[in-house]
């Protein structure tokens, strides 16, 4: 069912297209957007507009919302690669390999750790939305390492909030192109979405907060390898602070990477991976950590670093 919205034009939003309003006040992308002006479902003080008209503050627009894409139901379905470095009664602590999301999503149609615990026989907490049970943290489809899911109730909860509270120990290496100055340092800077609404993220006056701690473990003569410390976990938060000190993560095309290092490296996604995690446990209430090695393309392409 469609959702009407009438509305008028905050002050803020005086003189912007109305594409890039209507994408700011509802959240979609640009293209989104000028796709439902197009379609007439946008109406600026009663009449169709263009999706490059101005928009003046006061001016009331109606705007017919389609209903939400629905969210795909997770199947059992085996992840190769996935292995499972922690299970209890509670927890189950996984290392997701390359090319795997945490749960389904719309317009993925690869694997899922979700449906590939389900397929194992894992019983998850069933808290939250059916697609995303279990989950309480994420990582990008490419970027590799641990993750930790609940499969009890109580560990959702708990889990829930110590990553809302920043209390859980979420340490990635990356490999960085140049040499970041100084070589241990802090990001405090906002991130949401690109203003071009193309799915990239960067750092935006007024997003969320968003702080990432860096330090340099080893120098190559054409990049560094960093250890990251993230307080906040937004979407792409490390590989938009990277590329934001110019210094994107080695193979991140997405965040402007350089393609002739990548493929020197044999490097065919971001360098980067989450190495530890640590934890109270949520019902035995005793500190947990756990470790990931690099997988094999990763450990390739700092070996080659080394020998040069």
């Amino acid at each position: 069912m469609s959702d009407i919205r009438n509305l008028p034009v905050p002050d803020g939003l005086e003189g912007d297209r109305l594409d890039s309003a209507i994408a700011r006040l509802f959240g979609l992308s640009r293209t989104r957007a000028a796709e439902l002006i197009g379609d007439g479902g946008v109406l600026l003080d009663g009449a169709e507009a263009g999706k490059s008209d101005r928009v003046q503050a006061g001016a009331w627009l109606e705007v017919t919302l389609p209903p939400p894409p629905t969210a795909p139901v997770p199947r059992p379905d085996p992840v190769p690669g996935m292995s499972i470095v922690h299970e209890d009664a509670d927890i189950i602590v996984v290392d997701k390999p390359v090319g795997v999301v945490a749960h389904p999503t719309v317009g993925w149609t690869g694997p899922s750790v979700l449906e590939g615990l389900l397929a194992s026989g894992v019983r998850l907490a069933t808290s939250g939305a059916a697609e995303r049970q279990g989950i309480v943290h994420r990582l990008d489809a490419n970027t590799t390492g641990l993750m930790v899911v609940a499969k009890s109730e109580t560990a959702y909860s708990v889990l829930k909030r110590a990553f809302k509270e920043r209390t859980v120990d979420k340490r990635y290496h990356t490999l960085v192109q140049g040499h970041p100055d100084p070589l241990r340092g802090t990001v405090d800077a906002p991130i949401d979405r690109h203003p071009a609404g193309d799915g990239r993220w960067a750092v935006v006056a007024g997003g969320r907060d968003s702080v990432t701690h860096y330090d340099t473990q080893e120098a190559f003569r054409a990049a560094s390898l960093l250890e990251i410390n993230l307080e906040t976990g937004r979407t792409h938060q490390i590989r938009v602070h990277m590329s934001a000190l110019r210094h994107p993560c080695v193979g991140d095309m997405l965040y402007g990477a350089d393609p002739t290092l990548a493929e020197r490296l044999g490097v065919r996604r971001q360098w980067l991976h989450a190495v530890r995690l640590g934890f109270e446990h949520p019902t035995e209430h005793r500190p947990v950590e756990f470790s990931s090695p690099y997988p094999d393309d990763l450990s390739a392409a700092v070996d080659k670093l080394r020998e040069d």
